[in-house]
């Protein structure tokens, strides 16, 4: 699974348990997590939620 994935699922459940626990669990750094947080959307990103969202309304 990649680190995206897994820093995302620890962003939105981070409310129930401890970050340190679920980095652990999924084998991830917690600083590395951290820095994900502060990191700016990619350029990459915002393409495929605009190109997403386009495709949803096409539908």
């Amino acid at each position: 699974m990649p680190e995206d994935v897994k820093f995302a699922f620890i962003a939105k459940q981070r409310h129930v348990c401890p970050v340190s626990w679920l980095c652990d669990v999924l084998e991830v750094s917690r600083s590395g997590f951290h820095a994900w947080l502060n990191r700016p959307i990619s350029d990459q990103t915002i393409l495929e939620a605009k190109l997403g969202t386009a495709i949803g309304k096409t539908f």
